[in-house]
């Protein structure tokens, strides 16, 4: 699904050149669950902005299921990221003014999905989070653990091959955050690939793999 080959990555700050990543190399398989970890400023979110097309690599290469993203201009990589990845972040994201089937509905609706399939989908995701009976609710009507759950819906309604999760339980409570792992390993269990951005160490022994990367390089 993923291979990285030496990739970096360099900001400009004003005179000075940062270096984010530092010739990571990284293979994660199909159906793996992989967890990325590292403290604050290690590069883990720079790389996972590698790994969800919303960052180009400085230097190197990445190929995502077997296509060359690499040097993609920015429509061709949200066309990538609208086919082929599911986002999970922390702070859910969710519209205040759609219901949860609505929120879930969106993104169907930016693929230009037909009607039907579309309801069907979002249908099925709620079901699939466990969250069918809190469909026409709204976000501020649901607890964090509901929120989240709606957002892993829409991630996953279209059926992407990759689910990036980054630290999808750090606003939530230790139960809460314990169902959105379970969530998760679900997923996996029915062929997702997921890759999950977490500094939690509990977190990270749940997946099937752990990746450390500290000051830029995977150690």
């Amino acid at each position: 699904m993923i291979k990285i080959r030496d990739v970096s990555k360099k900001y400009s700050i004003g005179e000075n050149a940062v270096s984010a990543l530092l010739s990571v190399n990284l293979d994660i398989g199909d159906g793996e669950f992989v967890a990325v970890t590292g403290a604050s400023g290690s590069g883990k979110t720079t790389l996972m902005n590698i790994m969800g097309c919303l960052d180009s690599p400085t230097e190197g290469v990445y190929m995502l299921g077997g296509e060359d993203v690499s040097r993609m201009s920015g429509r061709r990589l949200a066309n990538v990221r609208n086919l082929k990845i599911g986002f999970i972040f922390q702070g859910y994201n969710l519209i205040p003014s759609l219901t949860a089937r609505e929120n879930v509905l969106l993104p169907l609706v930016y693929r230009k999905t037909p009607l039907r399939e579309r309801e069907r989908l979002a249908d099925e995701a709620l079901e699939l989070v466990g969250l069918t009976h809190r469909a026409s609710h709204r976000p501020t009507e649901l607890s964090g653990g509901q929120q989240q759950r709606v957002a892993i819906a829409r991630a996953v309604a279209a059926k992407p091959p990759l689910i990036l999760a980054d630290e999808p339980c750090g606003n939530l409570d230790s139960r809460a955050g314990a169902d959105i792992m379970n969530t998760l390993r679900e997923l996996n269990a029915a062929g997702r690939t997921v890759v999950l951005i977490t500094h939690d160490e509990r977190a990270a022994r749940e997946a099937g793999r752990s990746v450390r990367i500290s000051d830029g390089r995977i150690v």
